[in-house]
């Protein structure tokens, strides 16, 4: 019984990864949107690179869905040790 009240724990805590990355994601390319396009109107030019600090939040959500993908990897085994006879 302990085991899959442990899966349920870490299928909560693999949600709050994708969610919390999510939002966090929103958040900083909000701000971070804002600036490159007041610098894009003042220098065109500088466009290209400053794609790259556009795509930086990105990589939030990126690691939001890793750590969740580690946390769900982990229910199977919880899942398992439940079956498992107990000697």
């Amino acid at each position: 019984m302990v085991a899959i009240e442990n899966a349920g724990a870490l299928g909560i805590a693999a949600a709050i990864a994708i969610c919390g990355g999510a939002i966090g994601t929103g958040i900083a390319q909000a701000s971070v949107g804002s600036a490159i396009m007041g610098v894009v109107a003042e220098r065109p030019e500088d466009t290209f690179k400053l794609i790259v600090y556009m795509a930086l939040p990105e990589l939030i959500v990126i690691f939001g869905f890793v750590v969740a993908f580690l946390l769900l990897g982990q229910i199977s085994g919880a899942e398992a040790a439940a079956a498992a006879p107990v000697e």
